[in-house]
This record gives structure tokens, sequence and C-alpha cells, in this order.
């Protein structure tokens, strides 16, 4: 069982701002994404929003000046995702590139210490002699381990993305965009992309204070790499600075000057550095590192990044690559107990209830989230599954659809059954909570209580949103170039899909779960090859030669030195 599918075109915008070099398809797909003019195809550097809109990001900054000058112990606190990952390696780094020796890194163990800044964790950094606490990807909602911080006497620095509680932590400085009284008009900053806007204005401070430093010198291009594969692997929203950030560290990818510990995850990973776009960071990059933090620890993945030469990052690399496979095989197994789980709720498409919760003690607490995406995307619900934790507590991943702000739904879940979740934090999108055991059944009512309200049925019918029908002329190179390197794609920037009639030549499967084509368009005398990934053999309904509706991406296959053609196809229509 799965929700149907829709499929329905983007209504055309007038296109004629572009300049006449880029081709139509390709100005029809940025018209399609709200770019009404040729300044916002503009990627480069200067076009960052400067750093002095983001609150408290220059008070930040001269406090870091401070411990840099007078030789103080800096520790930073990172979170068991990339995104925390890249954050932790890019300061790491400047640290190390303007030789201040006394800087380390504390990550809190996913299993043992929970996420963020805890007390512990505060403690522990200042058993290890720090004077300074930066947070990276996490701390806006640590205000334990704050003010444990505080109480011990050292200063914090919180850098965040993730949305505020209704009030701050005590800390010296905040940044985070989404804070309220914050102007900074890119709210969609990942956390390391806050890390890098700390350190454009730390460099500035120099420049201006102290212009002969080791600071005031440095190039802060050179950490782009880590802010892409931290911007993309978490997911967010690639409005325009992001996809200037993501674009300027895929360039640096691509030129091989970026670290060693990213072309070793690129070369395990079967991916030609020269060649890679956004989505290879987030499907081949990411997900390897996350495995660290998923099923170890997130250090591996950090001292990956970190890793000077290539022999050294090559050896991690290859670790985490072994980690994958084995979070691969975790998720698998999970995805059938879960839907086990559901089968035995005995659920068709009208009983299905606004959102899913699904819980097994089985389940392993670093695969949830991702096994909240994939049924997800299968029932297009907004889900929550839950593994058991140590501390008498179900910890649970959510993963939302357009439409549901599902953290900002479980703060109403909190704010009228107080009882039934014990902490909660996140984005729209995606969030974790803990449950304690014996409100388990109580925080389900709640749940679907506030879920009957707040989740509109029209928001869950599942849509395929096509880019139009490709002319005959427009299957071509040319034109797969051009839309391969029109992005950055992702997330609020989707890749381009096209939709149309095709009849199906040829079919084979590969491995049983992959569906090899031969199409040919309608009104067209020529035919290409065409793949669907990951579909099940049982539901394939057409038999060559038939004709079907198609909504695909236009893609480049290289074999042996030839690039043909090449149809990936995202949904076939019933």
């Amino acid at each position: 069982m799965s929700s149907p599918i829709q499929i329905r075109r983007r209504e055309p915008r007038t296109t004629t701002n572009f300049p006449s070099h880029i081709p139509s398809v390709l100005q029809r797909v940025y018209a399609n994404r709200g770019v009404e003019h040729a300044d916002q195809l503009d990627l480069s550097a200067k076009g960052l929003v400067h750093y002095q809109q983001l609150t408290d990001c220059e008070r930040a900054a001269a406090r870091i000046a401070t411990a840099i000058m007078q030789g103080e112990s800096i520790c930073i606190c990172g979170d068991f995702d990339a995104d925390g990952a890249t954050s932790v390696a890019l300061l790491m780094s400047f640290f190390r590139d303007i030789q201040h020796a006394r800087a380390f890194y504390l990550v809190p163990n996913r299993f043992a210490d929970g996420y963020g800044l805890s007390a512990n964790l505060a403690e522990y950094a200042h058993k290890e002699g720090a004077n300074l606490l930066i947070t990276v990807d996490n701390g806006i909602s640590s205000h334990a381990g704050v003010q444990r911080a505080n109480d011990v006497g050292m200063n914090v620095i919180v850098t965040d993305h993730h949305l505020p509680g209704k009030e701050l932590p005590n800390a010296y400085a905040i940044v985070n965009p989404n804070r309220i009284d914050c102007s900074f008009p890119s709210k969609q900053l990942a956390g390391v992309g806050v890390a890098f806007y700390i350190l454009l204005a730390l460099r500035a401070w120099f420049r201006e204070h102290n212009p002969e430093h080791q600071a005031a010198q440095i190039n802060i291009a050179e950490y782009l790499d880590l802010v892409a594969l931290g911007t993309v692997a978490d997911v967010v929203p690639l409005d325009y600075n992001n996809r200037i950030l993501v674009r300027q560290g895929l360039a640096r990818i691509r030129e091989q000057r970026c670290r060693p510990g990213i072309l070793a995850l690129l070369a395990v990973g079967r991916r030609e550095a020269q060649q890679i776009t956004a989505t290879d960071l987030g499907f081949i990059v990411g997900p390897r590192i996350n495995a660290a933090g998923r099923l170890d620890d997130i250090q591996q993945g950090i001292e990956c990044l970190l890793a000077q030469d290539y022999p050294r990052a090559q050896m991690i690399a290859l670790r985490l690559d072994e980690l994958n496979q084995q979070r691969r095989s975790i998720e698998t197994d999970m995805q059938a107990e879960a839907q086990q789980c559901i089968a035995r709720l005995q659920l068709n498409e009208q009983s299905l209830p606004p959102i899913l919760t699904v819980y097994d003690e089985h389940f392993h607490q670093g695969v949830i989230g991702i096994v909240a995406g994939r049924l997800k995307e299968q029932f297009y619900r907004p889900t929550m599954v839950f593994a058991k934790g140590e501390d008498g507590c179900f910890k649970g991943s959510c993963r939302s659809v357009q439409g549901v702000h599902i953290r900002d739904l479980l703060e109403q879940v909190a704010a009228e059954a107080p009882e039934v979740i014990s902490k909660f934090g996140g984005h729209a999108m995606a969030a974790g909570l803990s449950v304690p055991e014996q409100h388990w059944e109580a925080f389900n009512q709640a749940l679907q209580n506030v879920a009957a309200r707040w989740v509109p049925q029209e928001v869950l019918a599942r849509v395929v949103w096509s880019d139009g029908e490709l002319a005959a002329h427009e299957f071509n190179l040319d034109v797969a170039t051009a839309l391969q390197h029109g992005g950055p794609w992702g997330q609020g920037f989707p890749q381009p899909l096209f939709d149309g009639e095709f009849t199906i030549l040829q079919e084979r499967w590969l491995k049983e779960v992959h569906l090899k084509l031969v199409l040919q368009p309608h009104g067209s005398r020529e035919t290409f090859d065409a793949i669907a990934f990951n579909v099940p053999r049982a539901g394939w309904q057409w038999h060559s030669p038939s004709s079907a509706r198609m909504v695909y991406r236009l893609d480049i296959n290289e074999f042996r030195g030839h690039r043909n053609v090449q149809l990936l196809i995202e949904h076939v229509e019933a």
C-alpha cells in the first residue's frame, strides 16, 4: 500500500529576462523555481548576504578573537550528523591554519549522551581546560548545558540553525538566523553555514584590529568545500544564498582544491571529483559521514574531514564505507519490521491517520530517521519512528511533508499535554523527540488530536511536479548537460523533471529491482535508454510494446568514453 500519485505541471512563467545563450528549456525550469532575472543566476561569492545582518555574529567573533589573542583554550561542541561534522571540521581547520593549538572538540554520543550540549558535556569541557565553548549545529535548546558552563566560568557562544523555543539559553552570544530578532534574510542556513559566517566576521575583526595576524590573511573560501557538503547533506532549502555556498564549494571540489577526506569519500563511492554534482554530496559523501554518527562515533567522520594527507583520509573513508554498508543492512531489516508493524494496524487508504507513528523494541536508534523518511515517502504522511532509549524514554525521529511544520506541531502537543514529551527540537520537515515510556499511549492520543486539526487533507495528496513536456529536438546531450550543470539542485530548488507519453519497446530487469527500458517518445522516431531504480517487479504492469505516461529526468550515461542521453524514470502513471 502506498499513497496514489498525481502528476501536475508547473504553471508556465515568462522567461524574457534570461540571456539568449541559456537553452529555452533551462530558462523555463528557472522560471518555474521563481528565478525572475539573470542576476539571480550569478552565484559568485559577491552575492552572499553580509555577516553584519546576522545577529550576534560580530559579538561572537570579537569574543573568539580575544580567546585567540590571549591563548585561551577553545572547545567546539558539535553534533553527530554530517552538518555537525563539517561544522566541527571547519572551525578546527581554521584554528589549525592560524596555529592556535589550544582548540579541541567534543561531540555527544548519540546513544549515551543524547543531542546537544548537556550539563555533563559542559562539565567535561571545563575539566579539559576550556575557557570558551562554541556550539556548532546545536545549542539553541541547551539551557542546562549553557547554564552549567556559565556556572564553572566558561563563556558559551551558540551557533545553530534549529528553530528556537520561546526562551533562548543564557549564552554570551547566540548566532542563529532563526532568532526572532535576527533580520538575516537567508533563514535556511545549515549549521555549517552559520559557522562559516562566524569565520567571515572573525577575519574582518582581525583585519580591522590586528591586520598582521594570520587570521586576517586567511582565505575563507578554502573552507567552502565543507560548507557545500554540510549544506547539501542536511537537506536545507537551497535559497539563493545557499546556492552560492554550494556552487562555490562544488567548484573547489571539482578542481580537487578540497579536503583529502572528501576526495577519499568520493573515491570509495566511485565518483569522479571532476564531474560531481550536489546530488553526489547528498547521496555519496554525506551518508558515509552520517553512518559513523548513526552506528559508531561521528569522530571518525570528523577525522576523515580533518585528515591532511590522502592515505590517512583513504584509510578512514574505507572504514566509513563499511559502516555505511552496515547501516544499509540494518535499515533494510528495520524497513521490513516497520512494514509488519503497519500491517498489524490493518490500515487502508481511507483509515490512514494524519500522522504515522511506528515503534519496535528492536529498532536501532541510529537509523530511525532514515526509516521515517522511507515510510513518509511510501505513505506520504508525516511519520515518526521510535526506538527504545536507555533512559526510560522512546527516542523518536520525525519526517514531514510539505505543509506540515512538524516542530511546531510537536510544540502544540507539548503545550496541550506537557507530560507526554520530555524534549523535542528540529525544523519544519524534520524533528527529534523523547517520549517517556509510561506516557506512550497518552502521547499517541495527544498527537493524533493535534494532527486532526493541524494536518489538512489536501496536503496529504502526493503530487509529482513536472516542468512540462520536452520537444523531440530537446532530447540531446547539449540540453542534458545544461540541465545537469544549471544547479545546484536540491531541497527547495528541485532537479528538473519532465513528463510525456512513451512507447515501451524493450524492458529487462537488473538484480530484480532496477528496470532497464528502451523508450520512444510519442511523435519521435528516436529511441532512448531509460532506467527506473528500485522498482518492485511485482507491481510492474506494462510489457513491451505498450504506452505509458512517464515522469523523468534527462540524464547522461557515460560508458567506455561514450556519452549518451539517458532518461531516469521517477514515476510511471498507473
